[in-house]
């Protein structure tokens, strides 16, 4: 091997390879082996896809970018399904490349299609591929410094309907732009209907959420812009379908790399659930950093709630992330703090004052309440802001250290 110049950093590479010879597999990871980096291989003797998925080792899904060699010789349609199934699973961070003998132009289009970006004749030129490998590694080291403080994503779910959910995950979002200037997105993750925009006072039906998770595979910086609307405050939103009878996107998996995207654009992703605990939003749950679950100060949403956290507390869920916010508390309430905390064995997080009146004319107007103006509304978010804000500051603004980097995930 020549000799090649490395810039500095540790990258968790998957190798796969797909029906390829067990020779060429076994040159092509001794070359991938000389390079500085973790690798984690997995060889499929068939062809995978979408609906053929491979045991794979958490090592091997949970790595920072994959390179990938499918033998497009034996199936070319099995390979193209292959090839795109990959880039899906490691959302744009794979190198896949196409085997092939055959010279003919039509199989080098149809892997490009299926995305592959490099290509090799089936026999393994040592130097070519080395020089490959480093311009991999250096470009997949750079984004690992890049994008080793990833944002974070924060999901609202209501207790049950009417405990001012959107309203507050509006707010929140609007104040970390305006405040923080953090670089914010918010997801309107209602199926149908969703009332993020039109609290917002914008027009977000073009396109919505769930679309853009359909469209995992052909995901990238590019196609995202063209899907987000954009508030005066700065503050970009994905919408939720303003028509009734839409389809919903049933595919966790698609869900769970859509949000890690996501965490890589923004410094905030944060998403306005749904009252439910079906398998997709138990994905954007568990992809979430943190949980916020919302609640007024009566019987049936105390009731409902205490089930969601029992719900959320069964198996190997992170209980920890899940934050209890009671929206509109007064003293006045029969229910005291005391026995909401022992109802839903978990302390309040937040307690929020009454200003129904304040956001119900805001929610008319389409006009958010500006931070600004320090209502009663308005101050307790501002603190909220302040707080998630001074706690994503980089290590060294609070110690005067440098952070030591983590891997990508």
């Amino acid at each position: 091997m020549i000799s090649m110049q490395y810039n500095s950093g540790i990258v968790n590479i998957a190798l796969v390879t797909v029906s390829l010879d067990v020779t060429l597999a076994d040159d092509i990871a001794e070359s991938v082996l000389k390079v500085p980096w973790a690798v984690h291989r997995a060889d499929c003797e068939g062809y995978i896809s979408a609906t053929k998925r491979p045991p794979f080792p958490q090592a091997v899904k949970s790595s920072s970018a994959c390179i990938a060699l499918i033998d497009f010789d034996k199936d070319i349609e099995q390979a193209s399904a292959a090839a795109s199934y990959l880039q899906d699973l490691f959302s744009g961070r794979a190198a896949i490349i196409a085997v092939s003998t055959s010279r003919d132009p039509d199989v080098l289009l149809r892997a490009m299609r299926a995305g592959c970006n490099e290509f090799i004749d089936g026999e393994h030129d040592e130097t070519t591929f080395s020089e490959m490998l480093v311009r991999l590694y250096n470009e997949w080291s750079s984004k690992t410094v890049r994008n080793s403080a990833l944002g974070e994503v924060i999901t609202f779910f209501g207790a049950k309907g009417g405990v001012g959910t959107t309203t507050l995950a509006v707010h929140l979002a609007m104040y970390l732009v305006i405040c923080h200037k953090k670089k914010t997105l918010l997801i309107d993750n209602h199926s149908q209907l969703g009332h993020a925009c039109i609290y917002l006072g914008i027009d977000g039906s073009r396109y919505h959420f769930q679309e853009l998770v359909r469209n995992i595979s052909r995901l990238d910086s590019d196609l995202l812009r063209g899907y987000i609307a954009t508030h005066s405050s700065g503050l970009e939103v994905l919408a939720s379908p303003d028509v009734c009878g839409s389809v919903k996107a049933h595919d966790p998996d698609s869900i769970a790399l859509t949000l890690d995207f996501l965490r890589g654009e923004y410094d905030y992703v944060i998403v306005d659930g749904p009252s439910s605990l079906d398998e997709t939003n138990l994905a954007v749950i568990d992809a979430s950093n943190l949980l916020y679950l919302v609640a007024t100060p009566e019987i049936a949403a105390i009731r409902d709630l205490s089930r969601f956290v029992d719900s959320l507390s069964q198996g190997e869920r992170d209980i920890e992330k899940v934050k209890v916010i009671i929206n509109r508390f007064s003293s006045q309430h029969a229910l005291t703090v005391e026995q909401i905390e022992k109802a839903i064995h978990l302390p309040i997080d937040i307690k929020l004052p009454n200003g129904y009146a304040e956001v119900t004319r805001s929610a008319l107007l389409g006009e958010p309440i500006s931070p600004k103006k320090k209502t009663d509304f308005s101050s307790p978010i501002i603190k909220w802001a302040n707080d998630l804000a001074e706690k994503s500051k980089p290590a060294e603004e609070h110690t005067g250290k440098k952070p030591m980097f983590s891997l990508w995930k």
